[in-house]
């Protein structure tokens, strides 16, 4: 509503002035003792309407409309401006240090020079806007729209990778509402899930339509929010675009993904493990405990025999090779927690 109060008021006022410029004008044509043709008055009053309803038309038609590239433009044009102001004060010193040209009277030796400050001007505003806009990620100043960083308040977004989407364990992570803020979807890993499910291989694409699925499922949810985001960043790949994109709004990335983690926190970026959260979760199984497993298959070592408990962890036993299949007693012996999993070590009673 208030949008369309703006508009119509620009249209107002351009129309006002237009108008007030047409009677000025009729003042000084009268006191020529001639006349403004009243189809003259028309065409600058239709021509005074016409640009403020392609300034509207032009304003409506690019809805999404950035900060940092506005402020961008508006700091070149200053710039540039300051520039040409400096440089035109260089140019109004030439006909009085240089010779007069003989070819031409000296007002029109002045007209020229002013074009050449014109030239000048539109030349240093566009090199300024050009540079601005190419290295506004540099800018590291106080002034929050030289930053050219959304600022956030609050609890970070997170941004989510495409293995998490496709682990599904998001959807019961959501559902116990310890998650708080908004949960963006960049569009590249959109994207990238996508072309997984386009994939010819089949084990590929049944992956990539099942993040599909998921993606839709939270989308639907009702618990938190969460959005795709159209905006860009810099990068080879997924990965790198999702560190950049993260350290721009800023946000936490949440991953089950190993290497994105490390990198991830190489550059300081705040990183959600969910192998991390499932390990922390999980019941400690210490030295000395005896527990139940069954062997599932030989391990790599010539007595072992590997099985899994019903959380998914990698028990292997020692001396229980030829107990494949069995429900056999071990006794805990060592554990090894990662982020890329944990496992459990024990000997066969």
């Amino acid at each position: 509503m208030i949008l369309f109060m703006l508009r119509g008021s620009f249209i107002l006022l351009a129309c006002c002035i237009s108008v007030l410029y047409v009677i000025q004008l009729q003042q000084q044509v009268r006191a020529d003792n001639a006349q403004l043709q009243f189809s003259t008055v028309l065409i600058m009053l239709g021509m005074s309407l016409g640009i403020a309803m392609a300034v509207i038309a032009i304003d409506s038609y690019i809805k999404k409309k950035r900060l940092a590239a506005i402020s961008g433009v508006f700091l070149g044009l200053v710039a540039g401006l300051v520039v040409s102001g400096a440089l035109g004060m260089f140019v109004d010193l030439i006909p009085r240090i240089g010779p007069q040209p003989k070819s031409i009277t000296m007002d029109a030796y002045l007209d020229l020079l002013q074009g050449v400050k014109v030239f000048i001007g539109l030349i240093c505003c566009y090199v300024c806007i050009s540079l601005v806009l190419q290295t506004k990620d540099d800018f590291r100043f106080v002034i929050p729209y030289v930053e050219f960083a959304k600022q956030v308040r609050g609890t970070k977004p997170i941004l989510l990778d495409t293995s998490v989407i496709i682990d599904g364990r998001i959807i019961d992570i959501i559902e116990t509402q310890i998650l708080q803020g908004t949960l963006i979807v960049p569009k590249f890993v959109l994207n990238e899930l996508q072309v997984i499910a386009d994939s010819a291989d089949k084990l590929k694409r049944a992956r990539g339509r099942r993040g599909l699925d998921i993606l839709q499922r939270l989308q639907e949810n009702s618990v938190i929010t969460v959005t795709i985001d159209e905006a860009e960043a810099e990068g080879t790949n997924v990965d790198h675009k999702l560190i950049s994109l993260a350290q721009h709004m800023p946000a936490r990335v949440m991953t089950n993904d190993y290497n994105l983690n490390k990198i991830a926190t190489f550059r300081g970026v705040d990183v959600i493990n969910l192998n991390d959260l499932a390990k922390s979760l999980r019941p400690v199984a210490l030295p000395g405990e005896i527990m139940q497993v069954k062997i599932v298959k030989p391990g790599e070592g010539p007595t072992q025999g590997v099985g899994y408990l019903e959380d998914g962890t990698m028990v292997v036993v020692e001396n229980a090779k030829n107990a494949v299949n069995k429900m056999i007693d071990m006794t805990v012996t060592s554990t090894l927690q990662t982020s890329a999993g944990r496992m459990i070590f024990g000997r066969a009673d």
